[in-house]
């Protein structure tokens, strides 16, 4: 279990721009109240608005998707009674992804991926995931999510979700994390196995950069989801009050899936490494393939030069005044040519 008081506190502050910042943005965080029967959103700018009348059997779903409002962050962070450093962790970015356990909340930190279509590059940014008995919050970096599916079920009633408890919406908002590693993953794959086409057809310079760029974001994908598989065993085994024994299925099923993305960048990452050996492989034998031209014409030319140096020397040749003795020794040179030719073709030399 993880204890924040043996962590040298330090307190959280907003700086002047900071809150200059937030007041042309004006920050809103989105709720989501929901229960068995029904659900409820709507949009709050300051942490009273977040709340209703307490009612029995209720979760309550609060994003925030911004960290420059750090005023509201720890206004919010204080009325959940988050201790400082938990929120200092949720404003700092480009963490590793962990968990960590109190008596009353736990901590979550992971990683979303986005995928640009036209670049083919991969958006990194951290998810903060609070879990505590009847409330989730999550803070983002910027607008924007793959939680859509998630809320989509809460509003229809979809599935068992709007039954359970929150630890199972924290089980669902992992999933949507991992289900996007898996498009993403199978994107760059699909885009993989283009430029093994293009590799055996065309290749160029283009080709080799992609596959290194290819290799870049897979390994950006691994460093995401590793980590994100030792949360979720840890959120499966940590043995806390707030996930429940009816949940811990779905953890493990979660833990599973995780690991298949693993496989997968592992798969993509050893198909990658093939393709840069078979652009070596091409690469050489295209030289070799224009050496064996260049070694072709310069065998070709030795013996004319021989006979072309013969003909130039500065003392006159008895053959040299007979009528026909310059066009003979041009088709002499002209014979010794093509029979070189016909020579290597029999031999299979090109």
């Amino acid at each position: 279990m993880h204890n924040y008081e043996r962590r040298e506190w330090h307190q959280v502050s907003v700086s002047p721009a900071q809150t200059e910042k937030t007041e042309v943005e004006k920050l809103k965080i989105k709720v989501i109240n929901y229960s068995k029967t029904s659900s409820r959103e709507w949009e709050a700018s300051t942490v009273k608005e977040c709340f209703i009348p307490e009612e029995a059997s209720t979760v309550t779903w609060l994003n925030v998707d911004s960290l420059n409002n750090i005023g509201l962050i720890v206004e919010l962070g204080e009325h959940f009674g988050l201790h400082p450093l938990l929120i200092e962790d949720v404003i700092t970015p480009e963490q590793r992804p962990k968990l960590d356990e109190s008596e009353d909340h736990i901590f979550l930190i992971t990683r979303m991926l986005r995928l640009s279509e036209k670049t083919s590059a991969i958006d990194a940014e951290q998810v903060s995931i609070i879990l505590s008995k009847d409330s989730v919050l999550t803070f983002q970096e910027r607008p924007g999510d793959v939680f859509s599916p998630v809320r989509q079920r809460i509003r229809e009633g979809k599935g068992i979700i709007r039954r359970m408890g929150s630890d199972y919406l924290v089980y669902s908002l992992l999933n949507a994390l991992v289900d996007n590693y898996f498009i993403i993953a199978e994107k760059i794959g699909d885009k993989i196995e283009d430029l093994e086409e293009e590799l055996v057809t065309n290749s160029t310079m283009r080709t080799i950069q992609s596959i290194h760029a290819f290799k870049r974001e897979l390994i950006l994908i691994r460093k995401s989801v590793w980590p994100m598989r030792e949360v979720i065993n840890h959120l499966e085994t940590c043995g806390s009050e707030l996930i429940k024994r009816s949940t811990n299925v779905y953890l493990r099923d979660l833990y599973d899936n995780a690991v298949q993305v693993i496989d997968a960048v592992e798969t993509y990452r050893d198909l990658l490494a093939e393709l840069i050996d078979a652009y070596l492989s091409s690469m050489s034998n295209k030289m070799n393939e224009v050496m064996k031209v260049l070694t072709v014409v310069g065998t070709i030319f030795i013996p004319l030069t021989f006979i072309s140096g013969i003909y130039g020397m500065n003392f006159s040749m008895p053959e040299l005044q007979h009528p026909w003795g310059y066009p003979l020794v041009m088709l002499s040179m002209l014979v010794t040519a093509i029979s070189m030719i016909l020579y290597m073709k029999i031999k299979k030399w090109f």
